[in-house]
């Protein structure tokens, strides 16, 4: 029986779809944890949820935790839905089975923005961010819950300012079953990486919150139960420098009131490697990983994809000026390039060694819409879009199996136990020492939540890794110095992540994992988490 409706108000449910197993999301480290289901809380669905119309009701799911059921689709009178290319497979899921109870379906976020072509069947597609297409969104489901009878493309022509977002509905998010908490500083990216679909989504002009924004939405995830590490979710976190340089003065006084609750990472481009002042409050402010977008060594790779930003330093010299304040940094790479060669595997897993970055997301090249990568290939006639066996859209230069087999056996090579565990060695030696230690930090404080939870962690990585994993004598090795020294922290974190690694690196080596963690042609039935 469907849920009788209610005049007064509407009900709505959010759904955030759930992802394919991937190398970037951890998924094979959640069994060590106390619960974790999920990568980071979705930003933009949560946005979303708390912009609706004060008398409505709201309801919040993500797939990624546990599926929507049937009592959800009959309470709700519309559904929204919010994902990414490569959820398209789920995104669909969810509105057939919303369909199935004849509720309106709702889709935004980056993948219709992209590709509103690819979902014909939702009722409503917002395309762009939130803005005049949200209002008017908002005003059609409080005149008519009835679906339309063909579908309704609302286009945003003017942007909400980001320093008018409210603070994301964190309150309806199980916060303590993710592995990271989120947050959203800026948005946009001056730069036009041949790849990247960020300014044509978001736009080459960054905009951002203000710092009482930021504090605001930390007090807010620390009031509903988060703990351990926040991501900055930020295209480029330092692309409006200006505006990061007044914030980090506000977090670092965020973090000394609430005594250091937070390890935080963002992602930026590795230039900031030259900006020494930003990167001291930084530090101060407990940034602990950066991602950075380095995508080859090579420098002729960098200038075809129109990524030179990242030689205004030496490479290895910006990780190692990053790793001086106590940042690792974590790494994109991409093979598949024009500019690869035969030797192009070989002269990444040097890199590899030579930076002693231990996570570097090896990846295929893929062409996302909106980019002019995209808009090149379809000039060239190299962009396959009605081929779903292969690993990648991109029709490249070398024979196909070659750069597959290149991928493979990378990702093999580079992730083999004893040498992951080698370069987190060399990061507990050259990166972490540089870090702030706050006397008593919240997060490292013996209070019992915090015992009871580091003792079952540390005692499912022994017994996963230390006692059943068939690496378990390198592991050993790495545990036992921890142990003496008393580097628990190192030895969780470490366990944790690199026993995703290597499993998954493993699997994609025996060609049981997709190449190119972007594709929006998914392979395999994927179904809601249990």
């Amino acid at each position: 029986m469907l849920a009788p409706r209610d005049q007064t108000g509407r009900r709505v449910l959010c759904v955030f779809p759930r992802y394919a197993p991937s190398f970037g999301t951890f998924e094979f480290s959640y069994p060590l944890t106390d619960g974790v289901r999920a990568f980071m809380p979705p930003q933009g669905l949560l946005v979303i949820a708390a912009s609706v119309p004060p008398s409505w009701q709201v309801r919040f799911i993500d797939e990624n935790i546990s599926p929507a059921g049937d009592d959800d689709f009959a309470w709700a009178d519309v559904v929204f839905v919010s994902g990414m290319h490569v959820q398209r497979r789920q995104i669909e899921s969810i509105r057939h089975r919303a369909h199935a109870f004849n509720r309106i379906t709702v889709l935004g976020g980056s993948s219709v923005s992209a590709s509103p072509e690819h979902y014909p069947e939702f009722d409503y597609i917002h395309v762009g961010e939130m803005g005049d297409a949200t209002d008017e969104l908002f005003a059609r489901l409080a005149h008519d819950t009835m679906r339309p009878s063909r579908q309704v493309v609302l286009t945003t022509r003017e942007r909400r300012e980001l320093t008018e977002f409210p603070l994301p509905a964190y309150e309806l998010a199980q916060l303590d079953r993710y592995f990271l908490g989120s947050i959203q500083f800026s948005s946009g990216c001056p730069y036009q990486c041949e790849f990247c679909d960020i300014p044509a989504l978001y736009g080459r002009n960054p905009r951002f919150k203000t710092p009482d924004q930021v504090c605001a939405e930390l007090d807010k995830l620390l009031a509903h139960g988060l703990s351990g590490a926040v991501y900055f979710v930020d295209d480029n976190f330092i692309a409006h420098r200006r505006g990061v340089r007044e914030l980090l003065p506000h977090l670092i006084e965020w973090q000394k009131r609430n005594n250091y609750p937070y390890s935080l990472a963002c992602e930026a481009t590795l230039n900031i490697a030259k900006r020494p002042e930003i990167l001291a409050l930084m530090r101060e402010a407990m940034f602990e990983t950066i991602f950075c977008g380095i995508e080859s060594p090579d420098a002729d790779a960098l200038k075809a994809m129109v990524k030179e930003h990242n030689m205004m330093v030496p490479i290895l010299e910006g990780v190692t000026t990053l790793n001086s304040y106590g940042m690792e940094v974590v790494s994109g790479i991409i093979l598949g390039l024009d500019t690869d060669t035969p030797d192009s595997g070989r002269r990444m897993l040097e890199f590899v060694e030579s930076s002693q970055i231990p996570l570097l997301t090896m990846n295929l090249l893929q062409a996302l819409p909106r980019t002019p990568l995209w808009d090149r290939l379809k000039r060239e006639q190299r962009l396959i879009e009605d081929d779903d066996s292969l690993e990648s859209n991109v029709t490249f230069r070398l024979p196909y199996d070659q750069v597959v087999e290149t991928w493979r056996e990378c990702m093999r090579i580079a992730y083999q136990p004893d040498k992951l565990y080698a370069r987190y060695e060399h990061q507990i030696h050259a990166t972490y020492p540089n870090r702030l230690h706050p006397a008593g930090s919240a997060r490292r404080a013996p209070s019992r939540r915090n015992l009871r939870r580091g003792l079952t962690i540390l005692g499912r990585i022994i017994w996963h890794v230390g006692i059943r994993a068939n690496y378990r004598r390198t592991f050993w090795k790495f545990a036992w110095a921890r142990l003496r020294r008393g580097q628990i922290d190192s030895l969780i974190m470490v366990g944790l992540v690199a026993h995703h690694l290597i499993v998954f690196a493993r699997e994609a080596s025996m060609g049981r994992r997709d190449a190119s963690y972007y594709s929006f042609k998914p392979r395999g039935e994927l179904i809601a988490a249990e």
